[in-house]
């Protein structure tokens, strides 16, 4: 998984993370959640704000 796949990404972390409403996540705790996804194999300086929210986003999408 790679920071482009950003659906694959979602489902991931809705699944790891439950409990969590990913609306109020700060994108330092999103970035390590995402880089501790199993199966996440990508440079972590390939990750910008634009990223994050990208993913934020579709959590949010997936979640509701």
């Amino acid at each position: 998984m790679r920071w482009s796949d950003v659906f694959e990404i979602a489902m991931g972390l809705a699944d790891s993370h439950e409990d969590v409403d990913p609306q109020y996540v700060n994108f330092v705790d999103l970035r390590k959640w995402v880089m501790a996804l199993e199966g996440f194999d990508d440079d972590p300086v390939r990750c910008g704000e634009k990223v994050l929210e990208a993913i934020q986003m579709a959590w949010i999408e997936e979640a509701s």
